[in-house]
């Protein structure tokens, strides 16, 4: 700590100021902080703190970076670590707190700048072209959160903010009545539903594809299946890469998303069959096109072998869905369907996560498996004969 001067200010006021040695900054630039009080003491008992801090290594220092600016680092600095698509998504979801809270400094955030922002973002945060009045889904508005307190946990780390101001932010549970009232949640098909599909689209050329979905392989990983991926003498497909979409516009081929989501899987014998029969087909199929047909190597290919995404057969599933005057659900909801049947099945939570590509069996069950009434029947016949279903009533 330097000398402490007295100042006298213009208005006669006295006061006390030091330069105090605050260390260095990220680029290694010394930094001194200016310390003016109204009393010696005061100079010398921050000048304190911050000396303490320092050899600590808890000091904050001042800095005039705002939030909008913090996030872009963020953001870059997740690039490490996560793919192009997953930043997109970061950044789509972030745009709401980018427009409301951007421009504040991030020393200067507080817990009810966060809160206010949620709740705005809850109430009128709807996207372009929704309805008048349609609030932005709950879920939405967590995922939101979610990266927001990520992002403000790495400034904590990166010793820019002494501590979170979103840490203790939760959309209220008033809003999260409001929203299971207006936007119900859509149920993924029963077991019986997507038998009654299977049965619908036997004659369907990507009839193969789809049973795949229906399997719960991920679409990305339907679309992004190449013949050289299975065995089918013995039976079994290779999981490796997968053709997501960027804006649903542009095509990303890509590794598995992890190292549980490559994977070799049996095929089932209806799924074998099929796609024994779908292979022959496209042989004929590059028979009558001759030049004209591209050999891309994948599966899920169009009459002339140009390779299929995952909004054509999105697209597909759900043309296919009105002409059997179906509901209309999500082709990846397949997952959910597929998932809990293999668990009323018996199917072992280890067995079933590495069936889904995950790592953390536990995950699986709770974000996949839905027990539907009819899989409760067993349960139903059980308590029969607690109840002592099987005497006969009285006359």
């Amino acid at each position: 700590m330097g000398e402490i001067k007295k100042i006298t200010l213009r208005n006669g006021k006295t006061r006390y100021r030091a330069v105090v040695d605050a260390g260095t900054d990220g680029d290694g630039k010394r930094v001194q902080l200016t310390i003016t009080r109204d009393t010696k003491t005061e100079v010398k008992n921050e000048c304190a703190r911050i000396q303490h801090q320092r050899s600590a290594g808890t000091l904050i220092l001042p800095n005039k970076v705002t939030l909008a600016e913090w996030l872009d680092q963020w953001l870059e600095y997740k690039r490490r670590d996560v793919e192009e698509t997953t930043i997109r998504t970061y950044r789509l979801a972030l745009v709401h707190v980018y427009d409301r809270i951007g421009h504040v400094r991030l020393q200067e955030l507080t817990e009810d700048h966060v809160q206010d922002c949620i709740d705005d973002i809850v109430a009128n945060g709807r996207r372009k072209g929704g309805a008048a009045g349609t609030r932005l889904a709950v879920s939405t508005a967590e995922g939101v959160l979610t990266r927001l307190r990520e992002a403000l946990k790495r400034a904590v780390v990166r010793k820019l903010i002494a501590e979170s101001p979103a840490q203790f932010v939760r959309v209220s549970l008033a809003d999260k009545k409001a929203d299971k009232k207006t936007r119900p949640k859509v149920k993924p098909w029963t077991v019986t539903e997507v038998q009654t599909f299977i049965r619908g689209i036997e004659r369907d050329r990507l009839y193969p594809a789809l049973l795949l979905s229906l399997m719960g392989f991920r679409p990305a990983e339907v679309v992004g299946l190449r013949w050289e991926y299975l065995d089918l003498k013995l039976a079994t497909l290779e999981i490796a890469r997968t053709r997501t979409m960027i804006g649903n516009v542009t095509v990303l081929e890509k590794d598995a998303k992890t190292e549980a989501g490559e994977r070799v899987l049996p095929l089932p014998g209806p799924v074998l069959d099929s796609l024994k029969r779908f292979r022959a087909l496209q042989a004929r199929e590059k028979l009558a096109a001759g030049e004209g047909y591209t050999d891309s190597g994948y599966v899920v290919v169009d009459q002339l072998g140009m390779p299929r995404n995952t909004r054509h057969l999105r697209e597909h599933a759900y043309r296919l869905m009105r002409e059997l005057e179906m509901r209309r659900v999500r082709l990846y909801d397949a997952r959910h369907s597929c998932l809990s049947f293999l668990a009323v099945n018996g199917v072992p939570d280890v067995v079933l996560a590495a069936w889904a590509g995950h790592t953390n069996a536990s995950f699986t069950k709770r974000k996949y498996v839905t027990v539907d009434v009819e899989d409760m029947r067993v349960a139903a016949k059980a308590w029969d004969g607690f109840h002592g279903g099987d005497r006969k009533a009285p006359v």
